[in-house]
């Protein structure tokens, strides 16, 4: 796929591995979108950008996704690249009976799995009407192992791969409309930062790798130490999904 001239619409664009994607696809000459819930922190973001946009809106809302893809129908329609890249992560301790697992693991599945669903729906029509599109989904190193600091995160990313791998297929004749899967393992970012994200690797490597893979039409991209995972694990789901 095509590397420059793209329109890039990268929701959680205003910070962390949104932004450092913005960076990358920004300096390689293409037009950036980045979303966000916060101004401020969005139009910080747009300073480190060059040829970029912004528009402000929760996508875990229905109304903001309503309203999001209306402007772009109406006032980006040449855009072609979707990164749903914006997520929410709770540290979850299912042994505490008073730490409300279930309504942060429903924020979780609303933000890392439906939203993101239903904003593609939305976002298929004008990607369909485009020469060369993309949607990319970014998931995590933790779709292949869950653990005790974040079980409910881990699960809802899980959700996130298996509707990926669904949506690829059910597009896989169409040769205009790829979709890529990004795989981040720790990465040292304020989102990342109360599960030790400080150990992470940089987001630009995220950002880098993700850009070669384009590129070269890899559609799954793990990154870092996801990549010894995914050799051993990918092989026997694709072996096993027909």
């Amino acid at each position: 796929m095509k590397t420059t001239g793209n329109t890039i619409f990268i929701s959680g664009g205003s910070a962390g591995i949104g932004l450092a994607i913005a960076k990358k696809f920004s300096a390689a000459g293409n037009k950036i979108i980045i979303n966000g819930r916060n101004e401020e922190r969005l139009q910080n973001a747009l300073k480190q950008l060059d040829n970029a946009i912004a528009i402000q809106g929760d996508l875990s809302v229905k109304a903001d996704r309503l309203k999001i893809a209306e402007e772009l129908k109406s006032k980006h329609a040449d855009v072609n690249i979707i990164i749903n890249n914006a997520g929410a992560a709770f540290m979850n301790d299912l042994s505490d009976n008073n730490n409300n697992a279930a309504e942060k693991a429903y924020e979780e599945i609303n933000t890392n799995y439906i939203s993101v669903i239903d904003f593609t729906a939305l976002a298929l029509p004008l990607l369909l009407e485009q020469e060369e599109a993309a949607i990319v989904n970014v998931s995590s190193i933790a779709v292949f192992r869950s653990n005790k600091y974040l079980p409910t995160y881990s699960a809802s990313k899980a959700a996130l791969h298996s509707y990926t791998q669904g949506l690829r297929d059910t597009f896989s004749e169409n040769e205009n409309l790829n979709v890529y899967e990004l795989y981040p393992p720790l990465v040292n970012t304020e989102f990342s930062a109360e599960i030790g994200g400080a150990n992470g690797i940089p987001p630009s490597q995220v950002a880098d790798e993700l850009f070669i893979a384009l590129k070269e039409n890899q559609f799954e991209v793990p990154v870092g130490d996801t990549k010894r995972i995914h050799e051993l694990v990918i092989p026997i789901t694709e072996q096993t999904h027909h």
